[in-house]
This record gives C-alpha cells, structure tokens and sequence, in this order.
C-alpha cells in the first residue's frame, strides 16, 4: 500500500493491554515536566511515550492538593478535545463497515434535518469544521431537549468547504450521526464497542463509582478545583477521561496501524488522512497534521487562540488515499481543570501523550512534546 512504512513486530493496543508498562528513562522528559509544572504551579502530570512500539510511562506530583494522593497509573485525566480523535475512530469504524460515505449529506441520516442548511452539508464538512461555520460552543440555553432545533435553525455564514472555524457542535454532530447509522447511541458504542476493541481499558465517557477515588482533581487558572460539568455532545466533541497508559496506548496503536490490516487500524489510518488543507495544516479526522520537516514554530503556530476562534481558509481535499507516514499528528485539549495533548511521528515510530490537572498554553506542551521526542533519537 503506497505510504505504509515496511512491515515490524508491532502490535496493536488492544493486544498489548495487559503488557506492563515501565517509567520512562529520560532526563530531557524530567527537565521539560519540572519546568512546566514550576512555571505553572501544575499539581499534577504524566507523560506516555511510544519508541518503536514500546511504551513507558512517567508520573509527577499529585491528582489532589487536598488529599495529597500522588499521580499514578491509575489516575483518570479529563482530556477535552482529545477526544475528538476518538469520536473520529467510532465514525471511520462504522464507515469502514460500509455504514456511509464521507461525502453523504447530513439528512441522509437524519431526516428531520432535510430542507436546512446543515441537512445538505456533507459528513466530512462537519468533521473538517468547514459547514459553514458552526461556533465554537453552542449558544446559551441550548439543550439534549432543543439541540435537534439549533441545528434545523443554524444559518451558514460560509459557503460549505470554503473556511474552517472550529467547532464542538460541528464535531459533534458528525459523531452523533455516524453511531445514528450504526443503530446505537453514540455513548453506548463507544464505551462497549470501540474503546474495548481499541484496548483502552481504563478509559470513560462517564467516570464509573468505583474508581471516582482515581480521578484527578482538576484546577483553574485561578487554582480553584474544577471537573467537568455535562454539556450537550461533550461525549462526542470533550467527555472523555483516561490514563497516561491508555491514551499512551491509543497513540501506539495509531502508529501500529500503519503494519497491520484490520478493521480498526484501517479505522485509525482513516482519521490520520488529510480531508481539509488550511494552510501548511491538513485537518484530518480529530487529528491536525504537518508534513516532515515541519518547524516547532509551525507546529506552535497551529495551537494558538486564532486558529481555534477565527476562520481560515480552507481547501477540501481529496477523501480517498492513505495517510502520510512523515507527517507529525497532534491534537490538543483542554477542560477548565485540565490540559492534554497527544502526538506521533509515523515515520520515525514515536509518539506522546502528556495529561495534566490544570491547564497551561498549548504552545508549551507543543515544545515540551517537541524536546522530549528529539531526545529519543540522541
């Protein structure tokens, strides 16, 4: 297949569950953590690394300044937006079953939205951020119980596939329809179907009583304590809470996608394609992309403010084809307690997963990621 790397002794995630996972061996990942949570008055931090297959795992600090309880592997970090990459594994599965095409348009599945403009907008519009431009977040007072309206309502300000602003409820709906097709709600078959198949055993849309003592205690900027509150599509567009070891995971079998030929790791190399190019960017499903060599700038760059609030233009791509090994994928994320980030290399076979109980500038850990990537091939 053209793209794929040669063929390695790699498995995938869901295969390696129960491998024990060591700390991590690295100065450089010490430095950059200590650094960020001195600069940032962070409680708490782990990093998962991937290198050729192998995964380890560094914890620092604490998930509760009250009780004191240190980070570990069993700690739960809400991860915000990183779980748009998830939402977008659910929808290329189901699409990888012939469920739909990417170009379908929204009232396709759902019916009721025929005759609005988001009903004749296409379902890699919606995962692209390039309807029309959806908000970032849906306006006060909407609701589970009103929602179907908003968006039988919405008006476009964009000509469709012209800009990409991004987008909870654009994101969100996507994943909304894409389990609609399967036959399922959207939670039920990501908590019972594709996060199991995926490995990833300690991973939660809705945090189970038992292990409530494991999750972390989230801060805002003002360090006061935060969790997140339930919003209409925060399963789909922000809801998810895992380990360092489980999003480590996710990021591995990401990257042991490219030597195997499954369901799912065809799902996987799915979302890694390049469907909107905005700028040197390629939006792909969840994951933002960069072609190697890209600068740390560059990278920086994609993570501001201004690529999350304005438009931009967009140029919609070819939907068909493979990913591309040298590029760097990424998604950051963020609640009001907690900050995420998530990255691979395909083409150098390495990859990143940092979660922390309080948010700090996705530039940081963008360089972070950065450093402590560079010094596996030292």
């Amino acid at each position: 297949m053209p793209g794929r790397l040669l063929p390695l002794a790699l498995t995938l995630a869901a295969g390696a569950a129960q491998a024990a996972v060591s700390p991590c061996d690295s100065p450089t990942l010490d430095e950059q953590v200590m650094a960020l949570m001195s600069r940032h008055d962070i409680p708490g931090l782990s990093v998962a690394v991937v290198d050729h297959g192998e995964l380890c795992v560094s914890h620092f600090g604490v998930a509760s300044r009250d009780t004191g309880l240190a980070v570990g592997d069993d700690t739960l970090f809400e991860i915000g937006s990183v779980t748009k990459p998830l939402t977008s594994v659910l929808a290329a599965w189901v699409h990888q079953q012939g469920g739909f095409d990417w170009g379908d348009r929204v009232a396709s599945i759902e019916p009721r939205l025929a005759g609005s403009p988001v009903g004749e907008t296409t379902l890699v519009e919606l995962a692209t951020y390039t309807a029309g431009g959806f908000p970032l977040q849906f306006p006060d007072g909407i609701s589970q119980d009103n929602v179907l309206d908003y968006y039988r309502h919405w008006q476009p300000a964009f000509a469709p596939g012209a800009q990409r602003l991004y987008s909870n409820p654009s994101i969100g709906l996507f994943g909304e329809l894409a389990a609609r097709h399967h036959g399922q709600p959207f939670s039920e078959l990501m908590q019972a179907q594709v996060l199991p198949t995926l490995g990833l055993e300690q991973t939660w849309l809705e945090v189970p009583e038992a292990r409530l003592g494991d999750y972390a205690q989230g801060y805002g900027r003002d360090d006061t304590p935060v969790r997140l509150n339930p919003g209409v599509m925060d399963a789909q567009a922000y809801g998810i809470k895992t380990t360092a070891i489980d999003l480590g995971r996710f990021v591995q079998a990401n990257l042991a996608a490219y030597h195997q030929d499954d369901p799912m790791s065809r799902a996987l190399l799915a979302t890694q394609h390049g469907y909107a190019a905005i700028g040197e960017m390629h939006q792909g499903l969840g994951w933002e992309s960069y072609a190697l060599p890209v600068s740390l700038d560059s990278l920086r760059a994609g993570t501001t403010a201004e690529m999350a609030l304005e438009p931009q233009p967009a140029t919609l791509l070819d939907t068909t084809g493979d990913p591309r090994p040298a590029r760097w994928y990424h998604k950051t994320g963020s609640t009001n307690g907690f900050g995420a980030y998530a990255a691979f290399i395909p083409a150098q076979e390495r990859g990143i997963a940092i979660l922390a109980n309080k948010g700090y500038p996705n530039g940081e850990r963008v360089e972070a990621a950065w450093h402590i990537l560079a010094a596996l091939g030292e």
